[in-house]
């Protein structure tokens, strides 16, 4: 069982509404031993319960995907939605509630042991639920939301959307399923909704997500607890992955197959991809298995590796093969939710290994402040020591951290004059609207309000990526051939100072909203 222990405040943030400054993209885990740190920026739906075993309060937490925020000075305001579906023609069925295995997080009010019992949940069927999404909105009317599907004719399909109803003031979501008819070839978009907007707005609206089939444990813990009202954090292990659910079709069988178009983009032209030297089970993997997987990046045409911190040998496996393959190194030094101090061991592990002329940047943090790890000040002085120590032991390059767009535009009054230069994580596939064809135009706008946060100071985007499989995000599908399109249009836009994310698929994350997380390996296309 992993597990992660929080600050109690971080987890009363969860209630927290959304505003128009929490559009964020949705958080990978990178560190091994810290993907079980979850956050959320959409709505947050809180049931309470007393486990017998440690006197706590477990709060039941279906967490979501964040956005990337679309920037502009906005206030929230009321919308009104409507919820059509055109050329239905069958009688709409309403999903029962399923049990589905929401990670569980338990506050802890007092130092202690806490024994933490066994929970299975079994699915024998891919089970929709609602997840929430929000997305920044102008005056007028918008279409947000709904399932999409392509077809290669005249055809009927049969699927689930997300439905939001209003019951004496209630606003409610559930999962309905319908029958759609689809024309001729092309791709639609079931159950959409529409939203009509008085001014700048912040709008959450529902979207069908799923758990395939297959036994999930969240396996008995028992946990030693020093400070008061702490957080345990409980997910559930993942079971063998099932394909996403493909939706019925009463298009003749006969009906030609789609041709699929070359995967390849060519060399990368990018600048760097980051890659974390874990093998699918989540073990770290062997200096010899390293040195393949760095020479066939260095095959690539990619010019720098970067990796989040120093566990698995990391900087010894990666720094061999990096030095042996001609690549260079951006190094990170990992914020877990046991804060500063335990990261304070990586500052250590970095200037020991002394590797200097391999590092092109030292990123001190990954979305430190969004996961709420550290404040903002905590994060300045904790770069201004380290660059300190850095550099008395004999490294002159540049450091920095990275955040999301909207952190970086609240807290850059206090981060920039301890960084070098700018970083920033930007996600198009996390916001809905946008398509994969519009995914390089999308990074490329947030590059340019980000170079704009701290004046004079070079801006990187230090992760972007676009996943090859799982369910649909509105306009945003996941896809190889997406994954294809936005790839290329992304090192189009900003290649030369973008961190491709990333070098392989990470099979030991939480699927997670639209079952992405664990499919955005994007080495295959060069």
């Amino acid at each position: 069982m992993r597990f992660s222990v929080l600050a109690a405040t971080a987890a009363a943030l969860l209630g927290a509404s959304v505003s128009a400054h929490e559009h964020h993209h949705r958080r990978h885990h990178h560190a091994r031993d810290y993907h079980a740190s979850y956050s959320t920026s959409a709505a947050v739906v809180l049931t309470t319960a007393a486990p017998k075993t440690c006197g706590c309060t477990t709060w039941y937490s279906t967490f979501y995907g964040e956005e990337t925020l679309v920037a502009t000075t906005t206030k929230t305001t009321q919308v009104t939605y409507y919820t059509t579906v055109p050329k239905v023609v069958s009688t709409e069925t309403i999903y029962p509630v399923a049990e589905v295995p929401t990670p569980v997080v338990t506050i802890c009010p007092t130092p202690g042991i806490y024994t933490f019992p066994a929970t299975t949940v079994t699915l024998t069927a891919t089970t929709t639920v609602c997840a929430a999404e929000s997305a920044v909105v102008t005056a007028g009317v918008h279409t947000l939301g709904g399932v999409t599907t392509i077809v290669e004719t005249a055809t009927s399909v049969v699927c689930p959307y997300a439905a939001v109803e209003t019951n004496e003031g209630t606003v409610i979501s559930k999962i309905l399923t319908t029958t759609y008819v689809c024309p001729s070839a092309g791709t639609y978009t079931i159950g959409a909704h529409t939203v009509t907007a008085t001014t700048v707005s912040t709008c959450v609206y529902p979207v069908p997500t799923y758990y395939v089939p297959g036994t999930y444990v969240q396996p008995a813990a028992t946990v030693t607890v020093t400070l008061t009202s702490q957080v345990v954090f409980c997910p559930y292990t993942v079971p063998t992955e099932a394909p996403a659910p493909v939706y019925s079709s009463s298009a003749p069988s006969s009906s030609p197959a789609p041709q699929s178009p070359s995967k390849k983009i060519g060399s990368s032209g990018a600048w760097s991809i980051t890659y974390s030297p874990y093998t699918p089970g989540g073990n770290c993997k062997t200096a010899s298995e390293v040195e393949i997987d760095i020479a066939d990046i260095s095959g690539k045409g990619f010019l720098s590796v970067r990796v989040y911190s120093t566990d698995c040998s990391g900087l010894q496996n990666v720094g061999a093969a990096c030095e042996k393959h001609g690549l260079k190194m951006i190094i990170g030094v990992f914020i877990d939710n046991k804060g500063i101090g335990a990261a304070s061991q990586q500052v250590t592990d970095i200037i020991t290994w002394n590797k200097w002329s391999l590092v092109q940047l030292v990123v001190i943090g990954n979305e430190a402040i969004f996961n709420g790890h550290c404040s903002a000040q905590e994060l300045h002085d904790f770069i201004v020591s380290s660059k300190s120590k850095f550099k008395s032991a004999g490294y002159s390059g540049p450091c920095t951290t990275t955040e999301t767009l909207n952190v970086l535009q609240q807290y850059g009054n206090i981060l920039c004059d301890a960084i070098d230069v700018i970083g920033c994580n930007v996600y198009a596939f996390f916001n809905s609207g946008i398509d994969a064809s519009g995914a390089g135009k999308f990074v490329g706008d947030q590059y340019e309000l980000v170079k704009g946060i701290c004046p004079g100071k070079d801006a990187y985007i230090l992760e972007t990526g676009w996943p090859s499989a799982g369910t649909c995000n509105g306009a945003a599908c996941p896809g190889v051939n997406e994954q294809k399109k936005a790839i290329a249009g992304t090192i189009a836009a900003v290649g030369d100072h973008a961190v491709l994310f990333s070098y392989s698929d990470d099979m030991w994350k939480q699927p997670g909203a639209y079952g992405v997380e664990q499919h955005f390996s994007c080495a295959e296309l060069f």
